[in-house]
This record gives C-alpha cells, sequence and structure tokens, in this order.
C-alpha cells in the first residue's frame, strides 16, 4: 500500500468532497477517520482509499441514524461512541482469507518444520504456533489440518496454536468454524470428507470442521500495536497479509517484535506482498518465499 502522511491529506480544502452518495465524505472526514485507525490499529489510510472508507461506513451511519460523516466523527472520537468506533475498526480491516492461501508455507510447514517439532511433542516437548491475523480461522485451521495429517493423535500431546485477530466478530465466526462450500474449494477432497461434516446453520448449508481440529487452537482478541501479553516464545509464527497496511516505521517494529517470541531456528511466514525490513534483516534468514528462520547470530549486526 502506497500511503499518504496526514500532512499529504490535508494538501487541498478540507471540505473538498473525495466521495459522494447519500452521506458526502470531505477531506477533513477522511483525516479524522485515518488518525483514528492508524492510532487504534497502526493501518495507514491515504487519500486513494476514499471510496473505500465510504462504501464500508455508509451503512453504518445510516444504522446508527446519523446525519453523515461529520456527525459520525464527532461520535466515534468521543467516550460515548466507544462501541461504534470498534464497530468502525471491525468495518474498515480486511478480512480476506481462504483455507491454504499461499499453500507452499503449509507444505513448508509440514516437510521441513513439522517433523522436529512432531518428535519434541512425542517426547514431552512444548509446541507453539501463533497465527497472529486470523480472521474468520481459515489460517488457523489450515495449520492444524497440516498438523493433524501428520499426526492425528496430536491433541493428547503440548502441542497449541494461538489464533489472535484485531475484530471480536471475525473471530465469533473462527469459533464456530462453520463454512459455506465454496470455501473449501481448496481444501482436498479427502481432507474434507475426514474433517469436515454437512450442518444447517440458521437455514443455510454449511461445513463444520471436526472438534478435534478445533481442540487445537484457541482463539483470543489481540491488537499488534498493543502489548502482547506472552510469556513464552513461539516455534512458528504466521502474519500473512497484514502488515503490509502498516507504514514503513511501524512494520520495522513489528518485525523485530516477531524476532523477540521466536527461538533459534524458529519459523516466520509472512504475505506474498511482504518483506522482512529494518533491523529485523539482521535476524532472519530468507529460506524460501516469503519464509524465514530466525537466527540469533545476527544480533548486534547493524542494518
Amino acid at each position: 500500500m502506497t500511503a499518504l502522511s496526514a500532512k499529504d491529506i490535508r494538501q487541498g480544502s478540507p471540505d473538498e468532497v473525495l466521495a459522494s452518495g447519500e452521506y458526502p465524505l470531505t477531506r477533513r472526514d477522511l483525516m479524522e477517520i485515518a488518525a483514528m485507525i492508524y492510532s487504534d490499529a497502526g493501518i495507514y489510510l491515504n487519500e486513494t482509499k476514499a471510496s473505500l472508507v465510504y462504501s464500508r461506513l455508509s451503512k453504518h451511519i445510516r444504522s446508527l441514524g446519523l446525519s453523515g460523516f461529520r456527525e459520525y466523527c464527532s461520535l466515534v472520537s468521543s467516550p460515548a461512541g466507544a462501541a461504534a468506533r470498534r464497530e468502525m475498526l471491525s468495518h474498515l480491516t480486511t478480512n480476506f482469507t481462504r483455507f491454504f492461501r499461499e499453500n507452499h508455507h503449509f507444505e513448508h510447514l509440514r516437510d521441513y518444520v513439522l517433523p522436529e517439532l512432531l518428535h519434541r511433542a512425542k517426547t514431552g516437548g512444548r509446541v507453539r504456533i501463533w497465527s497472529a491475523a486470523s480472521s474468520d480461522g481459515q489460517e488457523p485451521y489450515s495449520i492444524a489440518l497440516t498438523v493433524i495429517s501428520q499426526m492425528p493423535n496430536v491433541a493428547d500431546y503440548d502441542f497449541k496454536i494461538l489464533a489472535t485477530d484485531i475484530d471480536p466478530k471475525i473471530l465469533a465466526i473462527a469459533r464456530q468454524g462453520a463454512y459455506d462450500e465454496t470455501a473449501l474449494e481448496t481444501v482436498s477432497p479427502g481432507m474434507r470428507k475426514q474433517w469436515f461434516t454437512e450442518v444447517d446453520v440458521q437455514g443455510r448449508r454449511k461445513f463444520q470442521i471436526d472438534d478435534r481440529v478445533k481442540r487445537l487452537i484457541t482463539y483470543n482478541e489481540l491488537n499488534l500495536m498493543a502489548q502482547w501479553p506472552f510469556k513464552g516464545k513461539f516455534d512458528v509464527i504466521f502474519c500473512r497479509n497484514v502488515v503490509i497496511y502498516f507504514d514503513e516505521p511501524t512494520q520495522m517494529k513489528i518485525w523485530s517484535r516477531f524476532a523477540e517470541l521466536l527461538p533459534e531456528g524458529g519459523h516466520l511466514y509472512i504475505g506474498h506482498s511482504e518483506r522482512v525490513s529494518g533491523e529485523a534483516k539482521n535476524v532472519f534468514d530468507n529460506i524460501g518465499v516469503t519464509t524465514y528462520r530466525y537466527t540469533a547470530r545476527g544480533l548486534g549486526r547493524k542494518v
């Protein structure tokens, strides 16, 4: 994402309409919304996203019975509008995902990472994997399916997957683990037959993932820009197609924070348009397509 600074957005009249419709969106409105979403989630909106902001928020404004973006900005910037501000974040965050998206990561996990981790679990060791932007659960379930296909009784051992996201609504969908048939197009027929059951959810045909898979995963709400409550390290971190929405200084900070949570030899999988940057480049070896391994030997080196 090519982002504009607040100074860039200010260029031009603050009353200029950037997106029109039922509720005109002015430059001033966009500046205020961009400042709030950056403060809350580190997401860096630019002026070219005016139409997206309008389309994502206009229905929300209507449902609140407000007169337009001016009144909406006043509400979400006030203590009384805390709930509406959380809703704004949900509307503006992108939750596109699919099972086994960028499948080369799951193949690498299966072939090169899991053999050692599963051996450790079988011999009484602790294994932890973090899906740091889990969306509606398709990524962490893909991880769990990859693991369980190699070791069906893995839930009997100290092998856990933590899945986090900033959006509590999308986490509720993830916990339920029921998906439309189209979502399963990238799941192999054998895996689909073994681990999904057709169910009726409020009159809609869904496919429910097996409880044996769900038992591997814990879902929690987490803002990547906030303090992380973790006490131990993770052997593997998936954080894909999220950091790209942050500005460069925030990206570099996030990569370094991930490095602090990985042991020597731990793995980091990132999105297809992302690259580790900043000081973290010193402690990550790029071992494949958007696949990195943490190496403590890089500590202390200058960029």
